[in-house]
């Protein structure tokens, strides 16, 4: 944990440093591994910095399967219908839905190894504040595939940057 706070404290003193520092506008839609759920991630961040720094903090929601038990599914005579379990009563076929939402932050400090990848590491907020390293690997000049690991934090997707 020193060690990759160390590292962060260089990137952000070299990213600071920096003038004039070239900003641009990330967008990441990753599949995830986050607060014990399996989801998607879709996340913009600003990324800016220079000399193959770069610090970028981003926020995004996480969507992933809910656990909401009023509503389920009923076949009534082979016709899927979505039911309240409170009242029995039909509902809206979109209550049976539970795709649930939890926003999370987070900053990664990185170094672009040219045409080559880019390596860092970064820190996730959701519930918990998770530590994790992070690859991407250019696809196009604007378009990475991206993989970020850590305790109980993973996500593989692809990053645009604008």
């Amino acid at each position: 944990m020193k060690k990759l706070t160390i590292a962060i404290i260089g990137a952000l003193t070299a990213c600071v440093a920096a003038v004039p520092a070239r900003a641009q506008l990330v967008l990441e839609a990753n599949g995830a591994r986050a607060d014990g759920e399996w989801g998607g991630e879709l996340g913009a961040g600003y990324s800016f910095g220079a000399g193959g720094f770069r610090l970028t903090p981003a926020a995004g929601l996480f969507l992933y399967q809910g656990n909401n038990d009023r509503y389920y599914q009923d076949s009534n005579g082979g016709n899927e219908r979505c039911r309240d379990s409170r009242n029995g009563q039909y509902a809206k076929d979109s209550k049976c839905d539970n795709t649930a939402v939890k926003p999370y932050g987070r900053v990664e400090a990185t170094y672009s190894i040219p045409l080559s990848a880019t390596i860092g590491a970064g820190v996730r907020v959701g519930e918990d504040v998770r530590p994790y390293g992070t690859v991407a690997f250019p696809l196009a000049p604007t378009l990475s595939l991206k993989g970020n690991a850590g305790p109980h934090y993973f996500s593989l997707g692809l990053r645009v940057g604008l």
